[in-house]
């Protein structure tokens, strides 16, 4: 026993303790060995070895055979560190550089740095990304997850993030086993009709849809298709809905429109995934002579820089900047204890229709 009637491990237990919480022993770092601690404490290497047994149960430290006992990487997530994570499928393209630029201007006005990074839409890169940030220093953690429609093989790295009190929302698409966890979504079901109940309004009998297989996005948007077909009475002919996946995106859209050109199959109408989508269907139809709007009307979706080339695509708005700022305030909600009862960001964002030269009223 000390002098202050604690048993002498705990005593050093809980200076070992005080040195890591306080920084003095840093995350990764190596703790003095045994033999070090026993001479320095004047203890016997029992009493030694039992206080360092406690410190890694509970997960201050971590002892390597024949390395010896070091401060665990975990440590980091203890102090506040005023860095938020955002992890995208992409970075320099397409809608990300303003969804970017949102989040850090509310982010850099409370104080806040942002560390970038993207997964190129691999889970096997989201799983990757999570694990170096569970060994940085980080407050918080926005992220679009990474194929959305396919179910998450990685639960366990978030669950860390829970065991670490490290909070964090999803943004443009979730996980359906992660539904309770907080989100931003856009009404993308909402959206895909609106495409297509504007292509049925101007005349269009027949309508393809390319969509995307690997993301919620992708899904919802067809399930906005369907929707609008079931209410205009219209017939739903799967040979009319091609799927492409993140590997062939660049290729089968282009390709499977060209067939359907070739093969004299070509519809009055086409609701493409996204405005990326629509701009490869509308070259790939161009290039065999094809028109448009004259032949064919072509939407888009996401009111990207694609949609207001030339005479434009009409497409849907996607609020681009207001998600990033929206997904910030509601990350600093968490950061700050408020409840999904007392937020106040709007969690569904609806869809609006953009009408530009890419359709035309059927004659």
């Amino acid at each position: 026993m000390t002098d202050a009637g604690k048993p002498k491990y705990f005593t050093l237990m809980e200076q070992l303790k005080a040195e890591i919480i306080s920084g003095e022993i840093r995350p990764g770092e190596k703790l003095p060995s045994e033999n070090e601690l026993t001479r320095t404490y004047s203890l016997s290497r029992h009493t030694v070895r039992k206080a360092l047994g406690i410190l890694e149960q509970q997960g201050y430290v971590e002892a390597f055979h024949g390395k010896g006992t070091f401060c665990s990487e975990n440590m980091r997530h203890t102090r506040k560190s005023k860095n938020i994570a955002v992890v995208t499928t992409y970075i320099s393209d397409y809608i990300f550089p303003r969804l970017i630029q949102g989040i850090d201007n509310v982010l850099s006005e409370n104080g806040y740095s942002i560390i970038l990074k993207n997964t190129g839409n691999s889970r096997q890169k989201e799983a990757k990304c999570l694990e170096e940030l569970l060994k940085k220093d980080i407050d918080g953690l926005i992220i679009e997850p990474s194929k959305s429609q396919l179910a998450c093989r990685h639960t366990n790295l978030y669950k860390n993030l829970e065991q670490y009190q490290i909070p964090y929302i999803f943004i443009q698409g979730i996980y359906t086993e992660m539904l309770d966890k907080p989100h931003i979504l856009m009404d993308d079901a909402r959206g895909g009709y609106l495409v297509t109940k504007y292509l049925l309004d101007l005349g269009c009998k027949r309508i393809a849809g390319f969509f995307k297989a690997d993301d919620m996005q992708g899904m919802e948007r067809h399930k906005g298709y369907v929707w609008a077909l079931q209410e205009a009475g219209a017939s739903y002919n799967p040979e009319d809905v091609v799927w492409f996946h993140t590997e062939d995106r660049k290729t089968k859209p282009s390709m499977m429109a060209k067939l359907m050109a070739q093969g004299g199959k070509l519809p009055d109408g086409i609701v493409c995934y996204n405005d990326q989508i629509a701009v490869q269907v509308m070259e790939a139809l161009e290039s065999l002579g094809i028109r448009i709007p004259e032949d064919i009307s072509v939407t888009g979706y996401d009111n990207s820089l694609y949609a207001r080339r030339g005479s434009g695509i009409t497409t849907i708005a996607h609020p681009q900047e207001k998600l990033g700022e929206m997904a910030a305030e509601l990350i600093l909600e968490k950061l700050n204890g408020i409840s999904e009862e007392d937020s106040r960001v709007e969690r569904m964002i609806q869809p609006e229709l953009i009408v530009r030269g890419s359709c035309a009223q059927k004659k």
